[in-house]
């Protein structure tokens, strides 16, 4: 991303800067408001309490409006992530990870039909999970991928300290670790406080990956499944 960006080094911290300006205001106002207008008890804040303060502030269509918005932003955060894995399918299809029948298109749209396709059966299949365990086991996955980025980043900072980069982090070795140290002590803790429905569904879908790829190796060598794959 940083290659797209003009003048990344001054773009980049100022964006996450306003990000994290804005997310904080958008939590924070909402919720100001509805504890400064409304006195109830702690143990009625629960999921949907917004919608149901807003009709004891303004009303009923108020609260309708906010659900309407939900849902809104339902639908579009879920069509963003199916899109976003859906390309992803089609990426890993076009490297040879996976064979090349997963990067199908669609003859009238131009869209990656099958990978839209798996992402609807996944979805439609975790969902009769419970929602909570659902959050938690998308955390905890995104969690292991976060400790291999931070690894690898610092990795390749120290293996490979002179390479072209279009950002670089103005820091050392030791500062880096200390960067990733922070939130790895808090993906680590999301990891730790995992039910066992969690760690059942999360350590299924990492062995799958570690063994597909172990596969590879073992049946192709040095080829593994980018060259084993690349015309099927």
């Amino acid at each position: 991303m940083a290659g797209e960006v003009e003048n990344p080094k001054k773009t980049f911290p100022m964006a996450l800067l306003y990000a994290v300006i804005l997310t904080c205001l958008a939590h924070i106002i909402p919720l100001m408001a509805v504890t400064g207008a409304v006195s109830v008890d702690q143990s009625e804040w629960e999921s949907g309490f917004m919608a149901v303060a807003a009709q004891m502030i303004s009303g009923k269509w108020l609260k309708i409006w906010i659900e309407i918005g939900a849902v809104l932003s339902g639908i579009g955060l879920f069509e963003a992530e199916l899109s976003s894995c859906a390309y992803q399918v089609l990426g890993m299809s076009d490297l040879g990870i996976i064979p090349k029948f997963f990067g199908a298109r669609s003859k009238w749209f131009d869209t990656p039909w099958v990978g839209i396709l798996i992402s609807t059966l996944i979805t439609l299949t975790v969902s009769r999970m419970d929602f909570t365990n659902i959050v938690a086991s998308a955390n905890f996955i995104y969690s292991l991928g976060m400790l291999l980025e931070f690894a690898s980043f610092v990795w390749l900072r120290r293996k490979f300290p002179a390479l072209k980069r279009p950002y670089k982090v103005p820091l050392g070795i030791p500062g880096l670790v200390v960067m990733c140290l922070i939130p790895s002590a808090f993906l680590v803790l999301i990891m730790v406080i995992a039910t066992k429905i969690v760690f059942l569904v999360s350590g299924l879908m990492t062995l799958g990956a570690v063994l597909w790829q172990w596969g590879g190796v073992m049946v192709g060598g040095e080829l593994d499944w980018y060259t084993i794959l690349a015309n099927v």
